[in-house]
């Protein structure tokens, strides 16, 4: 029985878990400001882009997008701000590792735009919704709890062109993130 009691007592621990269910999913993904450093064509796909990109951390991640149908190195190039979920699992996409996903809008004609900070943006500040608060879920239960997929269907812009989630505005410390013409569209 003190065997049992144990292994409760450990057991109530997590207690605050629970708490964390309540937590908005949008707040569980980490979805930062980024800028590309490195961009080139994949060598083993044509649909794949590889990147390099500045989110704030000691050094860029490597990023692989399925953009390329949709931009030139010209328009997606270096120096160029992105928005790009961090917490991620890193995946093989093609044979090159990918450690995260730009985020971009696609109308229903089929034009993508990339989500666009604001130029005053900082890198790597994290996209965060006004009164929506929690600590980003770690890339497992990301995966595991498919909180991408949970979080996408919520995730478009409005009739102004601004990123929303759930009908609320996408921020940064510099203002929201908006894309040039896509309105009314699916963000992924």
């Amino acid at each position: 029985k003190e065997k049992k009691e144990k292994k409760e007592k450990p057991a109530a621990a997590p207690a605050a878990a629970p708490a964390a269910d309540d937590q908005p999913e949008f707040t569980k993904l980490e979805m930062k400001v980024g800028v590309l450093i490195k961009t080139w064509h994949h060598p083993e796909s044509e649909k794949l882009f590889l990147e390099e990109v500045d989110v704030g951390e000691e050094k860029p991640r490597q990023v692989a997008s399925g953009l390329r149908a949709h931009f030139t190195l010209e328009t997606f190039c270096p120096g160029r701000k992105v928005v790009v979920v961090t917490n991620l699992k890193a995946a093989k996409m093609a044979g090159a590792e990918s450690a995260g996903m730009v985020v971009a809008c696609v109308h229903p004609e089929g034009k993508v735009e990339l989500l666009d900070p604001p130029a005053d943006a900082k890198v790597g500040e994290r996209i965060f919704i006004e009164g929506l608060t929690g600590e980003p879920s770690t890339p497992a239960q990301v995966q595991k709890k498919k909180i991408l997929l949970a979080v996408l269907p919520d995730l478009k812009t409005d009739g102004a062109c601004i990123a929303t989630w759930q009908g609320k505005t996408l921020m940064t410390s510099a203002g929201p993130l908006k894309v040039l013409s896509n309105a009314n569209s699916p963000i992924s």
